[in-house]
């Protein structure tokens, strides 16, 4: 049975939780409608699917947001819990540890289980329409039918502006970026033709009476030259059922079946979330001291390198697996368990008495 006291310790947690999810919702759907209006001015995507593109990228990323807020929630509950003395109160009533642990884990079981679901199923269906949305405005943007005079369009590493279009597709004023094989590359010219290659679906863009300019920004070295004719080709883009070949978009039973490393590393990258929301549940309440006279730096810093430690390790234990430093049994999710045993192995002087010893020695 959930008692006065679980239920007031539930409310507190849950309300600081959806609070902080809200603030960091709202701070990432700013930041990404910055970079989608960026897209569109730049003419890498269409006005008329911004807030479907926009709502994809929540989808995508919530995952990732979810353990973090749902620690800070815990620490900032169990700060003030403790600044005003009522963890103390509980610990004379004889709620200790133990029961903080047992209340705190009633409300990480039913979180990590909407994390898990939000992790498995909903993240790989954003990055499916994500990826389909990128290759149809890729496909419209190659078109140049579809383009207009004045914009900028994005093709992967190429980016072309053209300042005039006629009623024959003849272009003008055409400004072209190429960085590809890791060299930049400016075309400036007056006139061009384009053509779509039947055999291979590329776009050969033709420019007459222009510039070329070759070299590194920032370098003194460039070549310049002067060209009558200039043909640059632009690789076609396939079709869109190339979604399912993005891993990120992959279904999670396909790949709970698959037996690749890289496939694995995908299914335990996604797993990482739900399985962290319990392990940051065990880890918020030895960092908080329940005596508010205590000094509190220490424990704060802890908890500081304790949370950059864990998501930095997370990211490097997915590289170690991937390129095969660990071992295929150890998987990706030890950081976890590492990182718990360290923040308890540290406060370990604080609960046996060793700092009292160390006083007297």
């Amino acid at each position: 049975m959930i008692g006065r006291l679980d239920r007031y310790l539930l409310s507190e947690v849950t309300k600081a939780f959806l609070v902080i999810v809200l603030v960091l919702v709202l701070i990432m759907a700013s930041l990404m409608f910055l970079r989608t209006l960026e897209e569109v001015n730049l003419g890498g995507l269409g006005s008329d699917v911004v807030f479907r593109y926009l709502g994809l990228q929540i989808q995508r990323n919530l995952s990732s947001l979810l353990p973090p807020a749902f620690f800070l929630a815990m620490l900032m509950t169990l700060s003030r819990l403790s600044r005003d003395s009522e963890l103390i109160a509980m610990q004379a009533c004889g709620v200790g540890p133990p029961h903080l642990y047992r209340t705190l884990l009633l409300l990480a079981l039913p979180v990590a289980l909407v994390t898990g679901w939000v992790a498995l199923v909903l993240k790989p269906q954003a990055a499916a329409g994500i990826y389909e949305i990128r290759l149809q405005q890729q496909q419209q943007a190659a078109q140049i039918a579809g383009l207009q005079a004045g914009r900028f369009y994005v093709a992967g590493q190429i980016v072309v502006y053209i300042g005039a279009i006629d009623r024959r597709k003849a272009l003008g004023d055409v400004f072209v970026l190429d960085q590809r094989s890791g060299k930049t590359r400016l075309v400036v010219s007056t006139a061009g033709r384009h053509r779509l290659e039947d055999a291979s679906g590329d776009h050969l863009v033709t420019l007459f009476d222009g510039h070329r300019f070759d070299g590194q920004a920032g370098a003194g070295a460039y070549l310049i030259g002067q060209f009558d004719q200039y043909q640059l080709r632009i690789a076609g883009t396939g079709p869109t059922q190339q979604a399912l070949s993005k891993r990120a978009a992959i279904a999670t039973p396909l790949l709970w079946r698959s037996q690749t490393l890289i496939d694995r590393v995908e299914l335990q990258q996604r797993l990482a979330a739900p399985v962290s929301i319990l392990t940051l549940a065990l880890l918020a309440i030895p960092l908080i001291d329940p005596s508010p006279r205590q000094k509190t730096s220490g424990r704060i810093l802890l908890a500081l390198l304790a949370y950059f430690s864990f998501f930095n390790l997370q990211r490097l234990a997915e590289r170690w697996m991937e390129a095969g430093v660990t071992p295929d049994w150890l998987g990706s999710l030890w950081y976890q368990v590492a990182i718990l045993a360290c923040v308890h192995l540290l406060l370990l002087p604080d609960r046996v008495g060793w700092r009292w010893l160390w006083r007297r020695g």
